[in-house]
């Protein structure tokens, strides 16, 4: 009888303390209503240091409906993301860059099961919902090395965590993945440490966490590129020099679930990075005079955007980029950042200025290998 009577006072006890917790004002001396507003103007890399003040601060910053609060009054901002890798000392990081305030932050390390190597990783997200996908990849470690991985992980800047989701169907390193209506499409690859390429596509479904097998692309690519404009995926070799053919492309439908052909000149123009912005996408040409330039589908042309050249001295190869509204994030060795602000004159017609942000001299020796922008 001792023992129940003292395990019920102890249930009884951490009843009261739960029951205190759910009662306690997230600031005292304010409304809760007032407080939870100072809260939602809290900047996203803070967000995930203030649940520890307090457990009402945590059930409250954790609660679903602070992110839907943000979102409806406009206080989730772009943040970029970069995914760097460390020649010298083989580390791989992601990294969050405040393009306002020109701050860094460093993201918890990625779970994954194995040592890997820098390439191989394909990225994607779901910007609005704060959502950074990462898949494949190729394992580094003596006793399997440079063997393709089917790893997914996902990273939420709501609870700056990151959490293992369904893994792929098919292990994959050196391919592509884009988001389209809500799905992430990963496509082609490689299927080991080699050349051996594969020509399968699978889609997942965050809501479900589940993987389903996508039409096969129809043409072997040497090398992958991608842009997904409006409902379509655009995968393409794209410019490699030396500029020994022309690249191949293919276009995605996900209504029809099929791939059909590229335009000639859409992929003869593919000569630089890709980026999307606004619904367009715009070309960065990694030779000649580096000038931007817009694809134009109701004519199939490219045309090139006024303005501000490259930056090409201050940002050197290998370059990451990215881009949400109106502007052109670029990333570069050492992490230095140019921003690019792009205005439409007249429809199809733009012009651009340029501006970069140096990264800090501990960045150093630090090299691109993904860039996202996430709404945090």
């Amino acid at each position: 009888m001792t023992s129940l009577r003292s395990s019920s006072t102890t249930q009884e006890a951490e009843g009261h303390e739960e029951s205190d917790k759910n009662s306690e004002p997230l600031i005292p001396g304010l409304p809760d209503e007032i407080a939870e507003l100072c809260l939602l103007y809290l900047p996203y890399p803070y967000q995930a240091s203030v649940r520890l003040v307090s457990f009402s601060w945590k059930r409250a910053i954790t609660d679903p409906a602070f992110l839907s609060s943000k979102r409806a009054l406009s206080l989730s901002l772009p943040y970029i993301f970069v995914l760097a890798f460390h020649e010298s000392s083989a580390r791989i990081r992601w990294q969050s860059l405040d393009p306002r305030s020109g701050r860094w932050f460093v993201l918890p390390p990625m779970p994954c099961p194995w040592p890997v190597g820098s390439p191989g990783f394909a990225c994607a997200s779901l910007p609005r919902q704060g959502k950074l996908f990462v898949f494949g990849g190729m394992r580094s470690d003596e006793s399997d090395p440079e063997t393709p991985m089917q790893t997914a992980i996902l990273y939420r800047t709501s609870t700056n965590q990151w959490s293992p989701v369904s893994p792929m169907p098919n292990p994959r390193s050196f391919f592509v993945a884009g988001s389209i209506k809500g799905k992430i499409l990963a496509v082609g690859g490689n299927a080991s440490g080699t050349t051996e390429s594969i020509a399968t596509a699978d889609c997942y479904d965050p809501e479900s966490d589940t993987w389903t097998a996508a039409a096969t692309i129809d043409t072997w690519l040497a090398r992958y590129e991608s842009a997904v404009v409006g409902n379509k995926m655009y995968v393409t070799e794209g410019w490699s020099w030396p500029f020994k053919f022309s690249p191949r492309g293919r276009v995605y439908d996900p209504d029809e679930d099929t791939w059909r052909g590229m335009s000639k000149v859409m992929r003869d123009g593919w000569s630089g990075l890709s980026v999307v912005v606004d619904g367009r996408l715009f070309m960065i040409s990694e030779y000649g005079d580096c000038r931007m330039k817009v694809y134009v589908p109701d004519d199939d042309t490219w045309r090139y955007v006024g303005g501000e050249k490259f930056p090409r001295e201050a940002m050197k190869r290998p370059l990451a980029v990215n881009g949400v509204e109106g502007r052109v994030y670029v990333v570069s060795c050492g992490l230095n950042v140019a921003v690019g602000r792009l205005f439409e004159a007249e429809k199809w017609e733009f012009n651009v200025e340029w501006n970069v942000v140096p990264a800090p001299e501990a960045f150093h020796g630090f090299s691109p290998l993904n860039c996202q922008v996430l709404y945090g």
